[in-house]
């Protein structure tokens, strides 16, 4: 539904507030055990930051509000610094109830809100506050007696019944926490949980991370110079990470210390009713992912699945895991590709490319792509096959069950989501979303491109006619791993469109390292992130052109943020020759000044292979530059830290090469969220971008 108050409001404007038209969308399903409702969390409107929780009663088909975030808190939320971390690892702008536990039999469920701890009893609708402060993570066991959270670094449980709050484990060092996941996990492996409880809710395996090791970097406030300074933890490549062990801890008091091995990684931990609790863990080089069994009583571990690759063993979220009935799921690419296993058996068809477990019990629900990777369709096994459950074109993703399903469709054919509930694969109800329709059609046309068959999609200005003449191209795009931007998704198109509507030819390209198309498509990018996603870029722009006499090749810009900045600055210092311009937002530029986990995957080691750094970095080419380059970095990004713009900058000035650097005060790696700075951004980088490619133009 469209908010009537975004009515006039300039498109950039409204990006910004819809936080990227997102508010008002469903999420984060939850499925009663009796198939009577569905729990998520959807903000009151598009424009309202807020989640509050709601259910939807699946025999009425009404919708009730649960829990408001606006009644409970009054004004901006008092975050504790952990929470404030873990909501940048996962990219979450929202705010209000942003996430919550349920117990099994869905009698109560927690959350936090403003740092608090509340409950809410199912039955009574009554919400009370357990705990007045710092919570991180609370989550109630599976029987509904007990809820976990963690506050100043330590696990703490309550007994509902008693209202007994105890420390479950802890330490008297700053540098220790107990239940919370480290940064690597957080940022590269999706893994935002470092306590996981047992089915029958009486003990728990808890993570303990030792950040004593990591080295510590320093991100001050230039623009407020009386505010301390920032220190963090960052495991930059080669050097040492968090130690991270784990141990049973009962709520009798027990503690088990689990056994480690040589592992480097915790990937996941996975407990249920239907065997003992799997750990999948890999060394530091990522060559081999290891599930192993574990023995709660004594904390010895066995060996059931393992895989390896000589490059890296990729991650998939919700494996491994065991059936109702203890037959173990998880993912393989021995065959060449992304296949689905259970008890040891390819149940997925050769060609199809898994992308998802979202859930395992008596069957498993995923996500996966056929021969399309611009498609994402949602998937049941039955009986040793699969069935698709999502009937359109598009990217559709999923919670719940096999046997009963939340199913989130995005299509071109519409804006945001269409969200149905299916039992057994078939629709019985449907859950209301309130985000923005911006009313946009994209102009745009599906390309499969080169010998390789990139995929990508070219946006033409609306009501653009080709005697008007050529147009300048603007490459948009992110470039790198385990990302798309290719897909079948009008919001996917929404910026790009309103970049062609400002007089470009937009041309979006996936290249190799890019998901869903396997992985010798994915691992084509090991030891060559530079050549690799630049000569996609410049290969599907030429073919682009050949076959699009509209693209103006003496015209040529890119922009990119993170990996995609990185990809932008690489195109004019390598390739002077096709690229004219690029704005480069929060680039890498440095390699050996990335985190562990990401950049080894990819160049192994800095002290292993330091000619494989100085390749693929930025800086080592700064006195080729000799085309426009715009530098954007957020000073407060913890992720890519502004060390990376400072020292490319420097290296250019040091060279004598031109640059724009433009620093922005208080923003971390996400884009900034204020209307007037994202807006006054987007149009400062096209109004550069147009002044640019004018000179070039009278160049050529």
């Amino acid at each position: 539904m469209t908010d009537f108050a975004l009515d006039d409001v300039p498109f950039l404007r409204q990006q910004a507030r819809t936080q990227r038209f997102t508010l008002g969308a469903p999420k984060q399903f939850r499925v009663a055990p009796d198939g009577s409702r569905v729990l998520f969390l959807r903000s009151a409107t598009g424009t309202d930051p807020r989640h509050s929780l709601w259910s939807f009663d699946l025999a009425t088909g009404e919708e009730a509000k649960l829990v408001d975030a606006a009644e409970l808190v009054s004004g901006d939320e008092d975050l504790p610094p952990e929470e404030r971390a873990r909501r940048e690892r996962a990219r979450e702008t929202g705010g209000g109830v942003v996430a919550f536990g349920v117990d099994d039999a869905f009698t109560v469920v927690t959350f936090t809100l403003s740092g608090k701890l509340y409950t809410l009893d199912l039955a009574s609708g009554e919400t009370r506050i357990l705990v007045d402060g710092s919570v991180i993570d609370p989550r109630p066991n599976p029987t509904g007696t007990h809820v976990a959270y963690v506050r100043e670094r330590r696990l703490r449980v309550i007994e509902l019944a008693t209202g007994e709050d105890r420390v479950l484990a802890g330490e008297d060092n700053e540098d220790v926490t107990w239940g919370l996941a480290e940064f690597i996990a957080g940022e590269e492996m999706d893994r935002t949980r470092g306590y996981w409880w047992a089915p029958d809710g009486r003990s728990l395996i808890v993570e303990r991370a030792d950040r004593g090791p990591v080295p510590r970097w320093t991100i001050g406030d230039p623009a407020n110079p009386q505010q301390p300074a920032n220190v963090v933890a960052y495991p930059s490549a080669g050097s040492p990470n968090a130690e991270v062990s784990l141990a049973v801890l009962g709520l009798d008091g027990s503690r088990v210390d689990v056994e480690r091995g040589d592992w480097e990684y915790l990937v996941t931990v996975h407990w249920s009713a239907g065997g003992r609790p799997l750990l999948a863990v890999q060394p530091r080089d990522q060559k081999r992912l290891t599930v192993l069994a574990l023995d709660p009583s004594d904390g010895s571990v066995a060996e059931v699945h393992s895989e390896t690759d000589e490059h890296w063993v990729e991650i998939f979220q919700g494996v491994p895991a065991w059936t109702g009935d203890g037959k173990l799921v998880v993912e393989s690419a021995a065959d060449g590709d992304h296949r689905l296993l259970v008890d040891g058996k390819p149940v997925t068809p050769p060609g199809m490319q898994l992308r998802q477990v979202l859930h395992v019990g008596e069957e498993v629900l995923f996500t996966a792509s056929e021969d399309d990777p611009t498609q994402v369709h949602l998937y049941r096994t039955e009986d040793g096959t699969v069935r698709r459950l999502s009937a359109t074109d598009g990217v559709h993703v999923g919670s719940g069950s096999a046997a009963l399903t939340v199913l989130s469709s995005w299509s071109l054919d519409h804006s945001g989501p269409k969200v149905t509930v299916l039992r057994d694969g078939i629709e019985v109800g449907s859950i209301e979303s309130s985000t923005v329709d911006p009313e946009i059609v994209p102009n745009l046309t599906w390309l499969t491109l080169g010998e390789r068959r990139l995929r990508a999609a070219l946006v033409l200005p609306r009501g653009y006619e080709a005697d008007e003449g050529k147009l300048p191209v603007l490459l948009d795009p992110y470039g790198g791993p385990h990302a798309q931007r290719v897909l079948q998704s009008r919001n996917a198109f929404l910026t790009p469109q309103w970049l062609a509507d400002q007089g470009f030819a937009v041309l979006v390209v996936d290249g190799r390292g890019s998901p869903g198309r396997g992985p010798v498509w994915e691992k084509e990018i090991a030891g060559k992130l530079a050549d690799v996603t630049l000569a996609d870029q410049v290969d599907a722009l030429h073919a682009a052109a050949a076959a699009r006499p509209e693209l103006d090749l003496d015209r040529v810009a890119i922009r990119g943020w993170s990996y995609g900045g990185y990809l932008s600055a690489l195109a004019v210092l390598r390739r002077p020759d096709v690229f004219h311009a690029a704005v480069a937002g929060a680039p890498v530029t440095d390699w050996s000044l990335y985190d562990t986990h990401y950049t080894e995957r990819y160049l192994g080691k800095p002290e292993d292979d330091p000619e494989s750094y100085e390749h693929n970095s930025l800086i080592a080419s700064a006195g080729s530059l000799e085309r426009a380059l715009l530098i954007v970095h957020g000073l407060a990004d913890d992720n890519v830290f502004p060390a990376h713009a400072l020292r490319l900058s420097s290296a250019l000035l040091a060279k004598g090469r031109p640059h724009v650097f433009l620093p922005l005060a208080g923003a971390t790696h996400m884009t900034p969220q204020a209307e007037e700075v994202a807006e006054n951004l987007m149009r400062l980088q096209v109004e550069w971008i147009h002044r640019e490619l004018a000179a070039a133009g009278k160049e050529s």
